[in-house]
Parts: structure tokens; sequence; C-alpha cells
């Protein structure tokens, strides 16, 4: 489901994020196929220097079919993006690979806090975000991070989830998985 970045899956990767429903809404908008290799090599060495932490989603059959990364990391803190191809998408895909990427994040890495900005037009990825019960608004909680991912033409909501909502909600739902299987 999750694999480290690999630059030989770059070309299948970019013609799934090049589709105009997906391109708008991904953080590297490369032009191409050579330029989406050179942008994931500096990806890669973001990562070996602690400045980004990044992974393939693959499917079932381990094809890559999107990407999960976190961006901006400052004292334990973060900025998440996904995107996943169209033809993947509405498939629970996203919802296992922030399962698996926030457990990395704050069990492996020490994070305690996620950070979402979602632009307001993308109401798809709005309405995935909210049905995720870790995560919560942050429009108000954090004003000057708001004014400061709204400094730009683009427009964003502000979502953030914090460790200790994403454990006891995770851990909730593990104990009720375990006991309806009892």
């Amino acid at each position: 489901m999750l694999k480290h970045r690999d630059l030989h899956e770059c070309t299948e990767l970019y013609e799934l994020l090049s589709h105009p429903s997906v391109f708008p809404f991904v953080r590297q908008k490369a032009t191409s196929a050579d330029e989406y290799w050179f942008m994931t090599k500096q990806l890669i060495e973001e990562e070996a220097r602690g400045l980004a932490i990044s992974r393939t989603i693959t499917d079932d059959w381990g094809q890559p079919i999107g990407t999960i990364s976190i961006h901006d990391v400052e004292d334990g803190a973060g900025f998440l993006g996904t995107w996943i191809g169209l033809p993947y998408q509405g498939k629970g895909y996203n919802q296992k690979a922030k399962m698996l990427f926030l457990n990395e994040l704050f069990f492996d890495y020490n994070f305690h806090t996620v950070f979402l900005r979602i632009r307001v037009e993308n109401i798809k990825s709005q309405r995935a975000a909210l049905k995720l019960p870790y995560i919560v608004s942050a429009n108000e909680s954090h004003p000057t991070l708001l004014a400061q991912v709204n400094s730009g033409m683009a427009q964003f909501d502000l979502f953030k989830i914090p460790k200790d909502l994403f454990y006891l909600t995770t851990a909730y739902e593990m104990q009720e998985g375990e006991e309806q299987a009892m």
C-alpha cells in the first residue's frame, strides 16, 4: 500500500498526475515526465535531510497510483499532501494510505500535528477529509497559519490532525473491530 519513493515509477505517476482533474491539486506541478523525475529526486534528497517524508501509494497489486507526503517539516509538524490518480479515486485507497502514513509519522517519526491545506474549490478533497474522524478544522484555532497559507492567489481551508485525537480514534476503532469479531 505504501512504499518509499522510487525514481523508476515516475513515468507512471506522471501520467496519473497530469490528468486535468488531478493536476490542479498536486504540489509538484511537473510539465513532463522528466521534470517529475527531477522533482522526485529532489524530494528524495529532502527526505534524507529530514525536510520531508514521501511515500508512493500502490494499489492491491503493487502498482503506483499516487503519492502521500509531508512537507515543510518543522518542530514535529508539517503539511500533508496526497493525490491519487483518477482511475483509483473512490476505492478506499486514500483512507488506507492516510492511516498507514499517519501511523508512521506519529509513532516512528514523533510528529505531534499534521496540517492539511485544501483549496476552497476542491470539494472532493474537502469531503474526503471530513470523512476521517481524526481531522478537525483549524481555520479558527490557527488564524496566523491560515493567513500564511492564504497569502497567495489560491485560497485554502486549514485542517489539522493532532496525534492524540488520531490515537484515540484509531484505538477506539480497533477495539470496536475486535469486539465485533468476537
